[in-house]
């Protein structure tokens, strides 16, 4: 039995339920051939009181708790002092589970050589427990990338569904909060920018691994009228906020954004804190993925999974080794934005 020394950043909403999972699923992890051991959990305030962790749990601010650690998860968020932790750890070979989309996307250079070692395992990063990056690294990496659209934020799927209903813009991002989806502050949810972070880290395993954070065009919903998600159903149609990866002439573009779809489209069937993604490929056709994509438990799940992946062999998510060739001579599917 190898024994195998967890270390822990952050537990918020994702990282008390990262404890309570690994706590749960020790019988698996034993089943692999490895005993867990869960380190002191590294947080801003240890003697802050904490619901929902196992009984037992250790916390404390001293980050060289890490130095022990085989295994990292990351659940703090944030860029700077997350990228702070982390990387002396990944240098010494260490193995990082994290679900930092904005980490992943604005500190790219940093992070690229591990990610391309394989020692970075990020599936929670972009649909939270619905697994995409392991298809996209996995079975569809054979097929050229033609297009891909996809809901990235449960949150702003949420509110929008809420405001189908009738919910004021306030009222449904106030109902998304005590739901535990949005972010604390919500702004980079509702900006758009939690999906762009996302939308990059698709677009550097799909179409290009050196794509640029800055080249992502976005917009969020804070413009977005209450009368035009009314309007759009009762024309039967859904407004929905999405990010896309299309070929622009002989580059690939990459915009978040409202759209507006017809009510039989795959992604407007995608209701409230669920998320979906269309890939299409020149070899795999068209492949529709769609599950839970907001909530601490929905994000968990992903994360304990990458640690079970590591136990069975797999590596870290890759990057695409190279940029795919822009197909010129293919129409994607275009949307009406708003």
């Amino acid at each position: 039995m190898k024994r195998v020394r967890i270390g822990m950043i952050g537990s918020g909403t994702v990282g008390s339920s990262v404890l309570s999972l690994l706590e749960t699923r020790r019988s698996l992890f034993e089943s692999q051939g490895y005993k867990t051991k869960v380190l002191p959990v590294l947080v801003r305030d240890p003697n802050k009181s904490r619901e929902n962790v196992p009984l037992g749990t250790q916390f404390t601010n001293d980050p060289d708790v890490l130095e022990d650690a085989d295994i990292i998860f990351e659940t703090m968020g944030g860029t700077t002092r997350a990228l702070e932790l982390v990387k002396p750890h990944l240098e010494d070979g260490k193995i990082l589970i994290t679900a930092n989309k904005a980490m992943l996307a604005e500190c790219w250079d940093v992070l690229k050589p591990f990610m391309m070692n394989g020692q970075v395992y990020c599936e929670a990063s972009v649909m939270a427990g619905t697994p995409v990056l392991g298809p996209l690294t996995g079975t569809l990496r054979s097929s050229n990338t033609l297009e891909l659209h996809a809901i990235l934020s449960g949150t702003c799927n949420y509110i929008l569904t809420r405001m189908e209903s009738g919910a004021t813009y306030a009222d449904a991002l106030s109902e998304a909060q005590a739901k535990g989806y949005a972010e604390d502050p919500p702004t980079l949810d509702v900006s758009g920018t939690d999906a762009a972070h996302k939308l990059c880290v698709l677009a550097r395993m799909t179409v290009d691994p050196d794509f640029a954070w800055e080249n992502i065009q976005i917009k969020g919903l804070e413009n977005l009228s209450s009368q035009a998600v009314l309007e759009a159903v009762s024309q039967g149609k859904r407004v929905k906020l999405v990010g896309s990866i299309i070929p622009d002439g002989s580059t690939w573009a990459a915009k978040v954004r409202p759209v507006l779809l017809e009510g039989s489209h795959p992604l407007a069937q995608s209701a409230a804190s669920r998320n979906a993604m269309i890939f299409s490929g020149d070899a795999s056709g068209t492949v529709i993925l769609q599950g839970g994509g907001a909530g601490g438990l929905v994000t968990a799940s992903a994360m304990v999974g990458d640690l079970i992946d590591h136990f069975s062999g797999v590596t870290g998510h890759q990057p695409s080794p190279e940029a795919t060739k822009v197909p010129t001579d293919y129409q994607p599917e275009l949307f009406e934005e708003l």
